[in-house]
């Protein structure tokens, strides 16, 4: 019987003076269910949902015995400790949490368990009302170097630096809590940006990655951005990009379009004001199929004037966007 269909009979029973121990019986009962209702929700409540894949191919020193067993434990390892834990206080139904993947290259392995490797996480998020999905985030990092021992638990607390492997699992969390939240609502990641900075604050010491170093492309320069107030315009208009125009884009291609060019011309704006910043290969890492995609059903008059824009905000796919105009 539905809860609510159950709540009114017992209703009705007191009303007319049903006997006071089937009542209790009755209310036991639908306590009974209720919490069984509301431990689902909890279970159901994380809010990662992510696939973790391990290659090998690259791998140029293995001195690991019994490879094949260690690297499945450690793909179970790493998609449980994102996927089982909370990162948040909000409650996500299954069909909200949010989609992302981590696909690891491990190119060197010792008999100490040492791994140095290359990982792609990218996040993607549905567009309301079709069946699409977005890719929000990209990223390759080049500096996924981490320790495991087999059978070793993954611990982790947001105050303190615990090892290499689960501070990288955690700024990947946030980091996808961020560009996701942000996609829905204004500056909505904000929090979650916040954590993946200081996740990148306590792993300073740690090496590779971490540290504001030359290499623009590492964890430390994707948070920095994020936070940054030079370029907060650029998240703000992220809200833009995927609620106002990707959202409606199937009721109104055209105002869609329009919406994303004038963001467009917002990333060229602030890339004249603050070059070199990561945020922009960032986006159009993963944007660039898909901007391709759009503007190819646009007007020619249209595509005609969208190229040079492309073609100078994302130069290592001019020949793509090129295209756009014939």
């Amino acid at each position: 019987m539905p809860l609510l269909k159950l709540f009114k009979k017992i209703t009705w029973m007191k009303n007319n003076n049903t006997n006071r121990a089937f009542l209790k019986y009755t209310l036991f009962i639908l306590l009974a269910v209720m919490s069984t209702v509301f431990v689902s929700i909890n279970a159901n409540a994380q809010e990662i949902n992510c696939r973790v894949s391990i290659s090998t191919d690259q791998i140029q020193v293995n001195e690991q015995r019994g490879a094949t067993q260690i690297y499945t434990e450690l793909q179970n390892v790493m998609q449980e400790f994102l996927n089982n834990r909370r990162w948040t206080n909000d409650n996500f139904a299954p069909e909200e949490k949010i989609n992302c993947s981590l696909a690891v290259i491990i190119t060197k392995a010792t008999a100490t368990g040492d791994y140095e490797a290359n990982a792609r996480f990218q996040v993607t998020r549905p567009v309301y009302g079709t069946a699409y999905e977005t890719v929000l985030l990209n990223y390759i990092d080049r500096n996924f170097v981490f320790k495991y021992i087999a059978g070793t638990p993954l611990t982790y607390n947001d105050n303190n630096y615990n090892d290499n492997l689960t501070q990288m699992l955690a700024f990947y969390a946030y980091m996808a809590l961020a560009f996701d939240y942000d996609s829905f609502e204004k500056m909505g990641g904000l929090n979650h940006a916040q954590k993946a900075l200081n996740v990148v604050n306590l792993a300073q010491n740690a090496g590779g990655g971490w540290s504001s170093s030359n290499d623009i492309r590492n964890r430390y320069w994707v948070a920095e951005n994020l936070l940054n107030q030079q370029l907060q315009t650029l998240r703000e208009g992220f809200y833009t990009y995927h609620r106002l125009a990707m959202d409606n884009y199937a009721n109104d291609p055209a105002n869609s379009r329009k919406q994303i060019i004038e963001y467009l011309n917002t990333i060229k704006q602030v890339s004249q004001n603050r070059p070199g910043q990561i945020w922009y290969r960032l986006f159009f890492e993963a944007k660039s199929t898909e901007l391709l995609n759009i503007f190819s059903d646009a007007p020619l008059d249209e595509r005609k004037k969208i190229v040079p824009l492309l073609t100078s905000l994302d130069p290592t796919n001019s020949e793509a966007y090129r295209k756009l105009s014939k």
